[in-house]
């Protein structure tokens, strides 16, 4: 599902009614519990939560004019994503998510790398999504994405 939006008002704007109410509930969640530092964008035609280059000049080493990703939203043809690059990066907070994961849900954890994918929007753990979205500083993103990505 490609949504075509230059701020993420836009990009909730546009989407079907059904997943409107679901994706703003995230983004507020978001926005409220991430850590100071990190910016809400639009990145790879999703919300994106990013290091700015403000705080990280280099920025992302695939695309240095880029700021480095952390966290993205988006609403796909049959869920709604949940990308998280710290389950990617940090397996102690991969294991962490796996074991609590079903302790807020009944359906099965449905995962890619960074990618949580909610296809029942009626079953998001907003509560262990907050918990997620707390557990890693900008400062704490910056140091495990240095750590892991040799330039």
């Amino acid at each position: 599902m490609k949504i075509e939006a230059n701020t993420p008002d836009e990009y909730v704007e546009a989407l079907p009614e059904e997943r409107k109410e679901v994706i703003q509930q995230l983004r507020d969640l978001i926005k409220e519990h991430l850590p100071e530092g990190f910016e809400e964008t639009m990145n790879y035609g999703m919300i994106g939560y990013v290091v700015p280059h403000s705080i990280y000049p280099n920025g992302y080493h695939c695309d240095p004019s880029l700021p480095l990703p952390f966290l993205n939203i988006a609403s796909q043809k049959n869920f709604v994503g949940f990308y998280h690059m710290g389950l990617y990066a940090n397996e102690e907070l991969l294991e962490w998510f796996k074991a609590e994961y079903p302790k807020h849900c009944t359906t099965k954890l449905d995962m890619g790398k960074s990618c949580i994918r909610f296809k029942n929007i009626k079953k998001i753990p907003f509560a262990l999504i907050v918990e997620l979205v707390e557990k890693m500083t900008v400062e704490d993103w910056v140091e495990f994405y240095e750590g892991k990505v040799k330039r």
